[in-house]
């Protein structure tokens, strides 16, 4: 099956979900995307990594260093109180979004 290519602002969505559930590492975050997919959405390193950072800096997710479950030095995210509000607000959005597109494919 061809690769299918995730849709633009979905990462962010994503990452930010998963960490609503505690602190994870970034290959941890990947996998948990990909199993809870049913393995069909594949983050990739080059897009994890910069969107960390991008909500890092925007204060939505601290992070720490710690030891991974291999015995490697990692750093671990964490969702804050503003992330969470983040969270939020993108979830609505695509609720939005999703509800439109859908009566779209409806009625057309």
């Amino acid at each position: 099956m061809p690769k299918k290519e995730m849709p633009a602002g979905a990462l962010v969505l994503l990452i930010l979900r998963v960490l609503r559930s505690g602190p994870l590492h970034g290959y941890a975050i990947a996998q948990r995307i990909h199993t809870l997919s049913s393995e069909v959405l594949h983050v990739e390193e080059g897009a994890l990594y910069p969107a960390l950072q991008r909500i890092l800096l925007q204060g939505w997710v601290t992070s720490n260093w710690g030891i991974s479950e291999t015995n490697r030095k990692v750093r671990f995210y964490e969702l804050t109180p503003s992330g969470l509000q983040q969270l939020e607000a993108e979830l609505s959005g695509y609720d939005r979004l999703h509800e439109a597109i859908q009566a779209v494919l409806r009625t057309a």
